[in-house]
């Protein structure tokens, strides 16, 4: 095994919050190179987080997040389970999952330059944090996002939301100037997109969303979300006409990603 892949994957950085037991990290690094050592690519920084909830009704309190910068690109996966020893097995099955199915997404995007036939993982959320209920009224919008969107092809975005895990991701069309997003579909694991603006060219593999991009303001936003039940709602900003996600957050408030104008 050659330096390069072995240098870098000696420091896997371990940050814990709550009552993580003492041997959790140790556990933690030991699963993480155990991947890193596997790969090709260069392996410049890699860090996991363990998060032990404090509330004992979670059914699966034990958090555990990864993210590796694979030669410059970031990889991330995301788990929950019962027990912190169970959530570093997941998230070095979905570590391994996620780099697969990017290094799946990127091949074949570079020989045919549309969508993989059939996902490349199954890359369903069983194993994501559950998130807290809250009511109506105790919900708040507790993290605004805002900065530049990268402008991308929308399969450039694809990548990106599978790199990080994201079940969907807010960028720059490249061939319209549109702020859109790309989106999972629950129904089928596929994707879909929706924009802002008038879609220019269909996008071979990619389906426009039914959801669209509604005129509203950040309240009738928030309205929406809450009575949709769906993860997260994309709209026209009523005031300044970008392209905006409000989002349901796993402590039971919301996310606000907005443009950086």
């Amino acid at each position: 095994m050659n330096r390069l892949q072995t240098e870098p994957a000696t420091d896997v950085l371990v940050e814990t919050r709550g009552e993580v037991t003492l041997a959790a990290p140790d556990y933690a690094r030991t699963k993480m190179l155990a991947v890193l050592e596997r790969l090709d690519e260069p392996v410049l920084a890699a860090r996991v987080k363990l998060t032990q909830e404090a509330n004992h009704a979670v059914a699966k309190p034990s958090l555990a997040q990864a993210v590796v910068d694979l030669n410059g690109r970031p990889v991330r996966a995301h788990v929950a389970a019962a027990t912190m020893q169970e959530a570093v097995d997941l998230l070095q099955d979905r570590l391994i999952a996620r780099i697969a199915r990017v290094r799946g997404h990127r091949d074949h995007h570079r020989r045919h330059a549309t969508a993989p036939a059939v996902p490349l993982d199954g890359a369903r959320h069983e194993h994501r944090p559950q998130r807290h209920a809250r009511s109506a009224q105790e919900r708040r919008i507790v993290r605004h996002k805002s900065y530049s969107l990268a402008r991308q092809t929308a399969w450039e975005a694809v990548l990106e939301l599978e790199a990080m895990d994201y079940d969907f991701h807010l960028f720059t069309d490249a061939a319209s100037g549109c702020d859109s997003v790309v989106h999972r579909d629950p129904a089928d694991d596929g994707y879909r997109l929706a924009t802002v603006g008038p879609q220019v060219d269909p996008v071979p593999g990619l389906p426009l969303s039914t959801l669209g991009a509604p005129r509203l303001t950040v309240d009738d936003a928030v309205a929406r979300l809450d009575l949709s039940g769906l993860p997260f709602v994309f709209f026209t900003d009523a005031v300044t006409g970008r392209g905006n996600v409000l989002y349901h957050r796993y402590d039971g408030h919301h996310g606000l990603i907005t443009p950086a104008l």
